[in-house]
């Protein structure tokens, strides 16, 4: 059986990102995503394992002490962060595993797996990614603006990512995602 790999989808708020994971999964049988753990308190609709692992914030440094996290930050005085052992079991049981992370906790995976492969999805632009993040109409106008800074300072980082992909359609995002991943896996 070959070894899977650990393959990490990184962007801004608003960019497809979520729904372009969830259909990477329905369509491959062989991918698996990496549930993280937050010290954040669940939402309403969230529940404990499947949205992420909710830890107490002594149950998320014990893992972190202990080396139990693959990746690990603190955002907005929460913290979020990667168990190791079920992504490592995955990925030795040949499933890719799909990551969710922030620009900051892909490199981070990145530097301790070389093999990791990071794919950074862009918007068209930044007025388009402005209008998708209007038309959730779940912010305010100063946390719109908040959000497109932090998605500009993201995409500066795109550059260090191994493959960028922007997402102009979403059916042809999620065919040029899936065709990197599985030429990256024969070695192509």
């Amino acid at each position: 059986m070959n070894r899977g790999r650990f393959i990490v989808l990184s962007s801004p708020s608003g960019c497809g990102k979520t729904t372009i994971i969830e259909r990477l999964l329905r369509r491959n049988n062989d991918f698996v995503y990496s549930l993280s753990a937050t010290t954040r308190p669940p939402r309403e609709d969230e529940k404990n394992g499947i949205d992420y692992w909710f830890l107490t914030e002594d149950e998320f440094l014990q893992k972190r002490d202990n080396g139990d996290l693959l990746e690990w930050e603190e955002v907005y005085q929460c913290f979020y962060g990667t168990p190791k052992e079920p992504a490592e079991e995955a990925v030795s049981g040949g499933f890719q595993v799909i990551f969710d992370l922030d620009t900051v906790g892909a490199l981070k995976l990145k530097k301790k797996y070389p093999e990791a492969l990071l794919i950074f999805i862009l918007p068209p632009s930044m007025e388009v990614l402005g209008r998708r993040l209007r038309e959730r109409r779940s912010e305010s106008e100063r946390q719109l603006q908040i959000r497109l800074t932090e998605a500009k300072r993201e995409c500066e980082q795109a550059d260090k990512f191994d493959y960028k992909i922007i997402n102009d359609d979403l059916e042809e995002a999620v065919i040029a995602i899936e065709r990197i991943i599985r030429n990256t896996i024969a070695g192509r």
